[in-house]
Order: C-alpha cells, then structure tokens, then sequence
C-alpha cells in the first residue's frame, strides 16, 4: 500500500524544516531568531502548526512550552522537495534532471563522483534486466 502524498512546502516552510534539522530541536522563538527577514513570532507558530498538520513536524512539551522536531528523517524532505521540482520543471523526468545537472557540472565533477555516478546507472541497468 502506498503512503499517502504529504502536501508540498512552501519556501518559507521549508526555510523552517532546513532549520529544525540543523538543531534537531527548536522552541518557535528560536526558529524565528533564525529565519530570514523580520517575521512575527505568530506567524511563525502558524507555520509550525501548519506544518504539523501536514504531518513534517511534531512537538513536545517542555516547562510549559513547545519544542518542535523533524518528524520525518531528512533524506525523506530532500526527496519529496526533488519530487516537487521533477514534477513542475521536468516533466517528471529524472533523465531530464540529471541531463540538467551534468549540463550545469560536468566540468567539476571528480573521478570518485563519476565513477559512483557509472556505479549507480550500471545498477539501474542491471535491475532492468531479467
């Protein structure tokens, strides 16, 4: 069965989540110290809670306060964010973001990062076979 499609995150939710995985835990005034611009410390718990009902965040009680935390591990956000961008800006193509990538870097990339990347697509192929 397949878990259900969290809902995409906004720059500034995503600001915040970049922020919880840095310090693992944060109480509202701490993400606010830490975000971008001058935000409102309303504004922020909204975010939080918003971003809570979509089920990124969680939170606990300590001494009458929240403390928020990641309730989903990080490579899990970096691949729903990449999902996002495939959807929207490439068709939903994965050959198309790479193709984009090796576009924009193939002239920095090292031997060690090429050779992982040969490892990765001969795995890719052999799992077509059979």
């Amino acid at each position: 069965m397949n878990k259900p499609k969290r809902p995409d995150l906004t720059r500034r939710e995503r600001e915040i989540m970049e922020i919880l995985y840095r310090r693992e835990r944060s109480t509202a005034i701490e993400v606010m110290d830490d975000l971008s611009g001058n935000p409102h410390l309303s504004t922020v718990r909204t975010q939080l809670r918003l971003l809570e009902d979509k089920g990124y965040v969680k939170h606990e009680e300590e001494d009458l306060r929240y403390v928020y935390l990641p309730s989903l591990p990080q490579k899990s956000l970096k691949q729903s964010a990449l999902k996002q961008l495939m959807d929207n800006f490439f068709e939903g193509s994965a050959a198309q973001v790479m193709t984009t990538l090796f576009d924009m870097s193939a002239r920095n990339l090292s031997n060690k990062e090429i050779a992982e990347l040969q490892r990765l697509i001969d795995k890719a192929q052999k799992g077509r076979k059979g």
